[in-house]
């Protein structure tokens, strides 16, 4: 009778404990990235007599792979401005393949809440790294709302299911 070496006995536990885990991160990754500084070096004096104001903007995408492994991508773009002119647009989508083991009803909240904020540090970094290494002060991005921006996906759903029942004639 063979014996399970310690080593196959932790490798076997190890890939229970996979499949048990609700959320898997298989691979994360830069999947796009731009960074243009339009009216650099000009900007940068400008910069000393003007407070630059910035728009950021940040989604999140779902893509189906396989059975329970989604690619999540958290779209985020910064535009920094002074007065009319641009001093940097930076557009990054940054993504994760997750094997999420949950419910199908539960999987919403598990893709556009928690994934995204396992990928947002990593984004975050990113973007730092990027508007200095561009030139510019790190820009260090606060805190998302995952939760609050599924809130709003789910009502904006909800409305068009609305609109498009009430439209229905009987």
């Amino acid at each position: 009778m063979a014996e399970q070496t310690p080593a196959t006995e932790s490798a076997d536990t190890q890939g229970e404990d996979q499949a048990q885990q609700p959320i898997v991160i298989n691979a994360q990754y830069t999947k796009d990235l731009s960074f243009e500084a339009p009216t650099a070096p000009g900007i940068f004096g400008i910069m000393q007599q003007k407070q630059p104001d910035i728009a950021i903007n940040v989604n999140v995408g779902v893509n189906p792979f396989e059975d329970n492994v989604f690619e999540v991508i958290l779209e985020t773009s910064v535009r920094c401005t002074v007065g009319d002119d641009v001093g940097f647009v930076l557009e990054l989508e940054y993504a994760g393949l997750f094997t999420v083991n949950v419910e199908e009803e539960n999987q919403g909240p598990m893709l556009l809440i928690e994934c995204p904020r396992l990928l947002f540090p990593f984004a975050r970094n990113i973007i730092s790294e990027v508007t200095r290494d561009g030139g510019f002060p790190p820009l260090m991005l606060g805190p998302v709302d995952f939760v609050g921006m599924y809130k709003q996906r789910i009502e904006e759903f909800q409305q068009q299911q609305d609109g498009e029942t009430g439209s229905v004639d009987s």
